[in-house]
């Protein structure tokens, strides 16, 4: 066992595999990296959104009451279809990963699950989740779960590295998941899901921009064709951030117009705009960091915070 006493001398590649062999001696401990690693690949704070974006719209959705059981019935199929798609995006990206800091010590650059275990591993789970929304819910959430899966498994994600369009394109399948919801409740497609599709879609444009620009040069080492690293001042950046911050105000106001909510929900969304485009403008001077990450935060606070108005408008109405 003196082999492993001295780490410093081995490669990284011979050190994972001794510590590997090292880690057979504990199955029990093995078992729990491998769902560890298996969990991380489902980008666990994303799903999280997705699924809460979705029992949002699904809550919106429905006519009368809620169907408790439906609700948990769509939900599940959504969890697995978002975190499939978040593990698929992994696989197809991993050499990208490797590449980058920030993403480095994930599952697969970092050798702790094989390419062929986590394509499994996503292949099953969206496909399950994709049969469970037709089987348990309705055919027409489980068509947007699987247009969600595709385009940004096989268009979003390859795009990344060819377009800066990409993120507009990915803010899509982003904007899907409340689509879904509400169908899912029985809700039917007209404008007032349209409305909760495009403040979804809007709301993207600025978070996505803002945190490209933070992390720009961890996505130049990626290779990646992001819009922060082919703009050096960020100017041009700042400016788009601003534009589809202003562009929400607007929208965001829509679902009282269109009767989803109320006067409730309508000034509330008003504060919650005009915060998310004021951190905006500062961006639009100069695009530092700091900055970056004042967008940033307001828009991981804006979210959550407009879909609970929704919910609260509603159940106060």
């Amino acid at each position: 066992m003196n082999h492993y006493c001295d780490r410093r001398r081995l490669t990284g590649a011979t050190a994972r595999v001794l510590l590997s062999t090292r880690g057979d001696l504990h199955p029990g401990g093995n078992v729990r990296a491998r769902l560890v690693a298996l969990l991380e690949l489902t980008k666990p704070r994303i799903t999280l959104l997705v699924v809460l974006t979705a029992a949002a719209g699904f809550y919106l959705g429905s006519g009368g009451g809620v169907d408790a059981q439906l609700l948990v019935r769509a939900l599940i199929g959504v969890t697995l279809v978002a975190a499939g798609t978040n593990a698929f995006n992994q696989a197809r990206e991993r050499d990208v990963d490797a590449r980058m800091r920030r993403t480095e010590r994930r599952p697969l650059p970092s050798g702790r699950l094989t390419l062929r275990a986590a394509t499994l591993f996503a292949g099953v789970i969206s496909a399950a989740g994709v049969a469970c929304l037709a089987v348990a819910v309705n055919l027409l959430t489980a068509g947007l779960a699987a247009l969600t899966l595709g385009s940004y498994v096989l268009l979003y994600t390859p795009l990344k590295r060819t377009t800066t369009l990409n993120t507009l394109i990915g803010a899509v399948p982003g904007a899907l998941p409340i689509v879904g919801g509400w169908t899912a409740a029985g809700g039917v497609i007209g404008p007032a899901v349209v409305v909760l599709f495009w403040i979804l879609f809007l709301w993207q444009l600025p978070h996505f921009l803002a945190l490209a620009w933070i992390y720009r040069e961890d996505y130049r080492r990626g290779g990646l064709a992001m819009l922060s690293v082919s703009d050096p001042d960020g100017r041009q950046t700042g400016q788009i951030v601003l534009l589809h911050a202003m562009a929400l105000l607007p929208v965001s106001l829509l679902p009282s117009l269109v009767g989803v909510t109320g006067a409730l929900y309508f000034f509330g969304a008003a504060a919650l705009g005009l915060a998310y485009a004021g951190v905006s403008v500062a961006m639009t001077r100069a695009a530092t960091i700091a900055r970056a990450w004042r967008v940033f935060l307001v828009s991981i606070v804006y979210l959550p915070a407009l879909l609970t108005l929704m919910v609260v408008d509603k159940v106060v109405r």
